[in-house]
């Protein structure tokens, strides 16, 4: 993904939020630089043309908080510029993922506003601390 952005990418999903240029190209590092991280990825519905495309994926994995497994339905929209990604939207079911990610907690929780917040302050201290542990 990192090469496919452009450097002022704009990416958003439910659980990182609005994300731009190196910010998003550090969560993929993050996400796919995990040594535990046993990753499956799918995609389907790939349509695309030279300014916009979509395509529904799936990712399975191991939530490395909890070691839940996940299985995380996606559907993603890109507007594209000078053959790179230019915005990059990521939609699922927050909800659906957090029951996965955190059990009866999840079930319970996860629809409410301070149960989105603080898994978004979660992702976001990863990222943080991804990127300060890079830096080093």
């Amino acid at each position: 993904m990192v090469l496919c952005y452009d450097s002022n990418i704009v990416f958003s999903d439910p659980v990182f939020g609005v994300l731009n240029g190196a910010e998003a190209m550090d969560m993929w590092r993050m996400l796919l630089s995990r040594k535990d991280a046993k990753l499956n990825i799918n995609f389907e519905n790939v349509q695309s043309d030279n300014k916009s495309g979509t395509a529904d994926w799936t990712a399975e994995y191991v939530f490395t908080k909890t070691g839940r497994p996940i299985l995380n339905r996606v559907h993603a929209t890109f507007e594209f510029q000078n053959g790179k990604i230019i915005k990059h939207a990521d939609k699922f079911n927050l909800w659906a993922w957090s029951q996965q990610a955190f059990g009866w907690k999840g079930y319970v929780f996860g629809w409410m506003p301070f149960m989105k917040s603080a898994i978004r302050k979660m992702a976001r201290k990863s990222l943080e601390k991804h990127k300060a542990n890079r830096n080093e």
